[in-house]
């Protein structure tokens, strides 16, 4: 009996040190490291674990951060190990790049992922809604120096507060080209314009790789549109002859004014020459 209960506080002192306070797991991922049914329903009587949502457990923890989101994408990225960047709007809002909202003000987290994330985390109590997109956007063709190349221009990692653990977020440049594929059914012309007229900083090198393996025609086009109608600085420096940007029209707007240009139809209170 008394080897039992060193075995039991020593799985307890285990449980300790691979889950972080705040951090949301599943049953098969505590099961996977020794923690049977009848041991997880023993430490949720004892206030050890607790349940956020049917089948998903954490750690109490008495911190601010407890049902914020931040805990949800580490776990998802760190302990889960699931292929799941944040990106999007989210990405720019982190990296201070949308000067009109502030982090308490963001309603929605956008991630992106290669496979669905569990649906179990639309459940948890968190004031924010995971907003799911899928990865596949941005790709590289099967080539290791560009595989490498694109890694390196499309993700950075972010530290989350005071603590020692970091998420892996979008840079600028792939965050915009991820909010402009929402164009034009799920974000406004007038949102993105805001946008993109604030970053005046990106990277030519970056914005070349991404836009060499972006798989849509349309988001290169309204980039380089976008890009060109707030006359950045960092254009000029983008290698054109990598990216291809299809031929024919594109009608993105009904009703909307053709750029002669780049062959898109854009909102008609939109300049579409303005170069």
């Amino acid at each position: 009996m008394y080897t039992m209960g060193i075995q039991k506080y020593k799985k307890l002192n285990q449980l300790q040190s691979v889950l972080p306070e705040g951090f949301p797991v599943d049953s098969g991922w505590l099961q996977k490291r020794g923690y049977s049914r009848q041991l997880i329903a023993k430490y949720l009587r004892h206030n050890w674990l607790e349940s956020p949502t049917r089948g998903v457990y954490r750690r109490p923890t008495t911190i601010a951060e407890g049902d914020s989101w931040q805990p949800v994408v580490l776990s998802i990225q760190a302990l889960l190990e699931l292929p799941l960047t944040v990106g999007g709007r989210t990405a720019l809002e982190l990296q201070g790049l949308t000067h009109y909202l502030s982090l308490s003000d963001i309603q929605e987290v956008h991630l992106y992922a290669s496979e669905a994330p569990p649906n179990w985390i639309h459940a948890l109590p968190v004031k924010q809604e995971f907003v799911v997109h899928s990865a596949n956007l941005i790709k590289a063709p099967a080539s290791p120096g560009l595989e490498s190349a694109l890694r390196k221009a499309s993700f950075l990692v972010q530290r989350w507060g005071m603590s020692d653990w970091s998420m892996l977020i979008s840079t600028p440049e792939r965050a915009i080209l991820e909010v402009i594929d929402e164009l034009p059914n799920k974000e406004s012309f007038h949102q993105v314009d805001v946008l993109m007229e604030g970053l005046s900083n990106l990277r030519p090198k970056y914005v070349t790789t991404l836009l060499s393996c972006c798989r849509s025609v349309k988001t290169k086009r309204l980039f380089l549109w976008f890009a060109d109608r707030h006359r950045h600085s960092w254009l000029s420096e983008i290698d054109i002859s990598k990216i291809d940007i299809g031929s024919g029209k594109r009608m993105l707007v009904p009703g909307g004014k053709l750029d002669s240009k780049y062959l898109i139809t854009v909102p008609g209170e939109f300049s579409a020459d303005v170069y």
